[in-house]
């Protein structure tokens, strides 16, 4: 059950479509004609959608495929998710509050600023514009894009690594734009600080850049920009939510606002990332834990973790695993944030720019700065702690940072962590799978089986898909594809096809 968040009125969604540009001074404010739309009017709009979108749905469907979440025993909203399912009409609406809502005002801002010569907001605006881009194909990997909004029904599919280099061009363009001490007004950064965008455009760019490296030369770009070093000190986060209904931040109030129509208890830690951050020996004893588990994930009644397993969402009439307090749950707020990116994953980055580079001792000093930076973000002590349990190995760059990345992103952004399990490789998969850690049967439940670091076969896994393997993608979403004959035709190797930076 998806909402659709909107923070105060003027989080307009405004369709130009439905606008008649000759109304008189008697007009309707809330309904103002297509020459008096103001960026100011449409930014909220786009902002609250991406929001709205990237903090609800892909960060529950990112985290049952990072394994950071299974499914609350007695409950089925997201078991098909648990199996590494997706279908087309499960993210329609995501699309479309991303594509048509986000997107389409996001275009018409960029093109109000560059005819009013704004450049601060639109650099601002495609800003978002390419970070909403790279989500949407990292999700389906090809999508309408150098004909959208462009007034024809049926667009061209373009292909993931044509729309990054397309909007990486728009984005390096906004960014040379002359924006000095314009500013822009926004929800991101409420001091309308145009410094701040051009750090935040540049955290995006070398995501952008970063993904591209294994299968394209951006050598010398991120070369450049790396050198400039102009990068966030900051969390970049949507923090503007209050304790109202329509007003709280999405994840919440779809999750855990019982009061405003969540009635559900589906969502519980998994294994993998709970046994990962409290590991115990073959005795159960436990002989490690993470300074940002409590940050994360809430301790069962008795103060224990435990761990859900993938596929499955347990017997209600079995075992102690029944009870709704068994089970640790996300930790969740109603003003906690929406993170576009954090200082954590920009260092991360870093790490791994210098890793591919060969130069070990700033590849371990950036991957030690992201570790310290997620536990500075969570507001948890022990990240030397934890950068001794999982140190730097320049041999195994890419282990240790997808595994550091899973473990600091299960807390603040579990798509990206789906993502970047994708693009590394890392966490791998382990010798476990989920029929040994659950019985469905017997109800027997072998959580000490679980290996720390590793992710698992969910019980019934998608069968499209197989053992040992991650979802790689999503369907078309049905708003896309249904009526669009440019659609490419997909079937059910789709989930095992990886999107182009991943090949």
């Amino acid at each position: 059950m998806k909402k659709l968040f909107i923070l105060s009125t003027i989080a307009l969604s405004v369709s130009l479509a439905s606008c008649d540009k000759f109304m008189d001074i008697n007009q309707d404010p809330n309904s103002p004609s297509v020459d008096a739309i103001t960026t100011d009017m449409l930014f909220p709009a786009a902002e609250m959608n991406l929001a709205g979108s990237y903090g609800d749905f892909l960060r529950i469907t990112g985290g049952y495929f990072a394994q950071h979440y299974s499914q609350q025993f007695g409950t089925s909203n997201y078991i098909d998710y648990s199996r590494f399912e997706m279908s087309a009409t499960r993210s329609s609406s995501t699309y479309q509050y991303l594509n048509a809502r986000a997107l389409g005002n996001l275009k018409t801002v960029r093109e109000k600023a560059v005819a009013s010569g704004d450049y601060a907001t639109n650099l601002a605006a495609t800003a978002l514009w390419a970070f909403t881009y790279q989500v949407l194909v990292d999700c389906y990997g090809e999508l309408p894009y150098s004909q959208s909004f462009s007034g024809n029904p049926t667009p061209k599919y373009d292909e993931g690594a044509d729309i990054y280099a397309g909007v990486i061009k728009e984005l390096e363009d906004a960014l040379a734009e002359p924006i000095n001490s314009q500013t822009c007004t926004n929800f991101l950064f409420p001091d309308k600080n145009s410094a701040s965008w051009v750090q935040f455009a540049n955290a995006v760019l070398l995501k952008l850049y970063m993904r591209e490296s294994g299968v394209a030369d951006v050598q010398s770009k991120l070369d450049a920009l790396v050198a400039e070093g102009n990068f966030p000190d900051s969390d970049v986060a949507y923090t503007n939510w209050t304790n109202e209904a329509g007003h709280m931040s999405p994840f919440y109030a779809e999750e855990f606002a019982t009061n405003w129509g969540s009635t559900q208890v589906n969502l519980i830690g998994n294994i993998a990332i709970i046994r990962t951050m409290q590991e115990r020996n073959a005795a159960g004893d436990i002989v490690y834990t993470d300074g940002r588990l409590a940050k994360f994930f809430a301790p069962n009644s008795a103060g224990n973790y435990t761990g859900g397993v993938s596929g499955t969402n347990f017997s209600t009439s079995e075992g102690d695993q029944k009870s709704t307090n068994y089970w640790n749950r996300p930790v969740a707020s109603y003003d906690m944030p929406v993170y576009l990116i954090t200082v954590s994953e920009t260092e991360f980055f870093l790490s791994e720019y210098y890793a591919k580079k060969a130069d070990a001792g700033q590849a371990k000093a950036h991957y030690e700065a992201a570790v310290a930076a997620s536990f500075a973000s969570a507001g948890a002590s022990g990240a030397a702690d934890a950068i001794a349990h999982w140190p730097y190995e320049q041999a195994n760059y890419k282990k240790c940072i997808g595994l550091a990345k899973w473990i600091a992103l299960a807390g603040t952004n579990n798509y990206e962590a789906w993502c970047e399990m994708r693009r590394l490789g890392y966490p791998t998969f382990g010798s476990v799978s989920g029929t040994q850690l659950y019985n469905e049967t017997s109800h027997v439940y072998n959580p000490d089986l679980y290996q720390a670091g590793t992710l698992y076969t969910p019980i019934q896994v998608n069968g499209s898909l197989g053992s040992n393997k991650v979802l790689q993608r999503f369907p078309y979403a049905e708003s896309s594809s249904t009526r669009n004959a440019n659609a490419p035709k997909q079937d059910d190797t789709v989930y095992g096809t990886p999107v182009f930076w991943a090949k």
